[in-house]
């Protein structure tokens, strides 16, 4: 076979390790001098806390800098192929029809069946963790209309095969036109059970309305599992006369005295189900608002997963999180390229990609042991399977049960892993040390497209649980720091532990935005004057750091105005979400209370989409989170007047408060946002008045406070 991919050291990471020792030398040297200068006053001693955690941090991040790689695949050489394709399973997980429309859900399964792939070795699974009947009947409506969609597809050579998206990016037109009408009958009959709660018997066969009778007497967290063949490829053909690709839906058991383990637990339920039914020697985890782009994805991740060189050891391909109706400024910083492309791409210099939970393509085998222990032999497809048989049914019944998963190691030793509320990052850290490879495939264009957070509440919603979760893996047995050094590689663990501890970053911004202030409305200088030698370490550090930052960001198709967002964010989520989800973890471990499991809301509201189009950050709610958030504002912007107002009486003072001001200067540019939000906005999006008067209060409480300190 031809060589399927190629690759190569990325041309800058030799100029990455030489700023990495002009860098450290000008930390040392800071630390140096906060020992050297060191007294026993709080705010002199934070700020050594904080310089310190920002230099820890900064080095635990330099893994990602060493030896980032860019590679290439040629997928062209496999269609020529085809017959020589393995099996395919695809997972999609729903949970809430509410959160996550079931519109939105069925045109990323659409889009999946759409591939251009061998549709007699492709399966389709969805699990429907809400047992909702409201999704099974969005499904049922699917499997209709793929009938159309998927010759439709074909035969015009479309590229963007999820109807919603197809539909949403221009006017349909001659055939097209038929087929939007078609879609829109679906959306319609979704829409109308979806706003009754309920299924109505009218709307479906009379061969299926004793599965929704049943479906009654059930609760979204007390169940059997539930298991329907919706289209099985060697029975139902489209109208065309080819084959359907097999779409199966599952909603596996959930009972109350049984952990359910959220999203890893449905992951390992299509697993287990998908072994009996299909049992493909490939997987593919899509999220459910992650739709295809590219209909040739499977082809690229297949140029890595049949290279004899690469796949006894290869554990997955990961494709880049990408995000389709990211406004101009992408204000919510949702993109996350510093994560999902930048840090990708370093970790896979080193021991490999790390799984990002969506738009990644597994080796079966590589779920259910090392590579030792793994053999391609148990993991053949099933294509001769009757999939609605009654035997394979109740097999794959027993599989999603609660029973058979306490029998068996799943979650711990063989599958997706339990143990953190971010079973992508925990599972893909598991599988680096058990001494399985991945890969990060980033094509021009987009494998994957899926839908971002539209409101502040729900991007910082998502990060606090983010957060929660990565701090369970740090203090655990497998902490990276400990176990994944030696597991893995010192740099890969260390890569591992940045993530861990991402939310570590609250300490020193919280400290830089809060205390340098209050000592600039008191006249106290913290930092060295613009004369003094030392000033230029200061600049020197913030200067290449974020210089660099940018230089990264822009490389990777970013632009000046999103790289402005998206540090923005970084320092709004410090105060905010890792903030939260750090006192989160903290009285959860002390038995005060335990974080839940809340999702991102999937749902598009008016004005969340008026407001996010246009620019506007989007508040609305009443939430803690928001008065610290405030509070940082007003305290930066009371102390930034101040220092200016003294800075025109009194030239002089410029001199030694030059950073402070400065820094002052910094956050208040960056908080621009919020000062709208408390004060000049009048829309549904504004800063809840509550929060403002809340925040204004703690505001002056810091500063009475701080004048007993000073």
């Amino acid at each position: 076979m031809a060589r399927l991919h190629s690759h190569h050291i990325h041309p800058r990471a030799m100029l990455n390790r030489i700023h990495f020792f002009f860098y450290s030398a000008a930390i040392i040297a800071l630390l140096h001098r906060h020992i050297a200068a060191i007294s026993l006053a709080a705010t002199s001693s934070l700020l050594f806390l904080a310089d310190l955690t920002f230099a820890f941090m900064w080095l635990l991040s330099q893994g990602f800098r060493w030896r980032p790689i860019l590679r290439q695949e040629f997928p062209h050489l496999l269609r020529q192929e085809t017959h020589q394709l393995p099996a395919l399973d695809v997972f999609i997980c729903t949970a809430d029809p509410i959160k996550e429309p079931p519109e939105s859900v069925v045109s990323t399964a659409l889009s999946a069946m759409a591939f251009d792939y061998p549709t007699d070795r492709l399966s389709v699974y969805v699990s429907d963790d809400g047992s909702s009947e409201l999704t099974l009947f969005s499904f049922m409506e699917a499997a209709k209309f793929a009938r159309y969609w998927l010759p439709f597809c074909r035969e015009n050579n479309i590229l963007e095969r999820s109807p919603e998206a197809f539909f949403e990016s221009g006017d349909a037109v001659g055939e097209a036109r038929k087929m939007k009408v078609l879609f829109e009958g679906l959306r319609e009959r979704v829409k109308v059970a979806v706003k009754r709660g309920y299924v109505d018997l009218n709307l479906v066969d009379s061969s299926e309305e004793k599965t929704f009778l049943n479906w009654k007497k059930f609760t979204h967290m007390d169940h059997p599992s539930h298991i329907q063949v919706l289209c099985e490829s060697r029975k139902d053909r489209d109208i065309a006369g080819h084959p359907l690709p097999n779409l199966i839906y599952m909603s596996r058991e959930k009972r109350p005295s049984s952990p359910h383990h959220f999203k890893a637990g449905a992951l390992n339920a299509l697993l287990r189900v998908s072994e009996v039914m299909t049992n493909a020697p490939v997987l593919l985890t899509l999220d459910c608002d992650m739709h295809v782009n590219d209909p040739g994805s499977p082809q690229r991740a297949l140029c890595y997963l049949l290279d004899p060189d690469l796949s006894p050891n290869l554990a997955y391909v990961q494709f880049p999180q990408r995000y389709r109706r990211i406004n101009a400024g992408d204000i919510y910083g949702g993109e996350l390229r510093r994560i999902l492309l930048i840090g990708s791409r370093g970790f896979d210099g080193l021991h490999g990609a790390n799984y990002v939970g969506t738009g990644c393509f597994f080796s079966r085998r590589s779920l259910y042991g090392p590579p030792s222990a793994a053999t391609a032999s148990n993991y053949e497809s099933k294509s001769c399977c009757f999939l609605r048989s009654e035997l394979v049914l109740q097999k794959a019944l027993d599989a999603a049960s609660c029973r058979y998963e306490h029998l068996h190691d799943w979650g711990y030793q063989i599958g997706f892993r339990y143990g953190s509320l971010v079973e992508d990052y925990y599972t893909g850290y598991q599988l680096h040390c058990e001494g399985w490879r991945s890969v990060f495939c980033n094509p021009d264009r987009s494998a994957f497209l899926g839908d971002a957070p539209r409101s502040l509440y729900d991007s910082l919603g998502q990060m606090r649980r983010w957060v929660v979760g990565l701090y369970e893996v740090a203090f655990s047995s497998y902490c990276p720091l400990l176990y994944g050094t030696r597991k893995t590689s010192l740099i890969t663990g260390l890569c591992y532990m940045h993530y861990a501890l991402w939310a570590v970053w609250c300490f020193p911004i919280t400290v830089y935005t809060l205390f340098p202030q209050l000592a600039l409305f008191y006249d106290k200088p913290l930092f060295a004057k613009v004369s003094d030698p030392w000033f230029f370490i200061y600049a020197y550090l913030f200067l290449a750091s974020y210089g660099q930052d940018l230089i990264e960001f822009m490389e990777v198709g970013g632009l000046i105005r999103r790289w402005w967002s998206d540090q923005r964010m970084w320092l709004i989520r410090g105060i905010t979400s890792s903030a939260f989800g750090t006192l989160d973890f903290i009285i959860s471990k002390i038995g005060v209370s335990a974080p839940g499991f809340n999702l991102t809301s999937k749902a598009n509201v008016e004005e969340v989409n008026k407001l996010y189009d246009s620019g506007k950050f989007f508040f609305g709610t009443s939430s803690p989170i928001f008065i610290s958030m405030g509070t940082i504002a007003i305290i930066n912007l009371t102390s930034f007047i101040f220092g200016i107002m003294k800075a025109v009486r009194s030239i002089g003072t410029m001199d030694e408060m030059f950073l402070q001001l400065l820094l002052c200067g910094f956050v208040v540019a960056n908080l621009v946002p919020v000062y709208e939000a408390m004060f000049f906005r009048n829309d549904a999006g504004r800063m809840p008045r509550s929060v403002t008067n809340a925040s204004i209060l703690l505001t002056i409480t810091f500063f009475c406070v701080g004048r007993m300190i000073s």
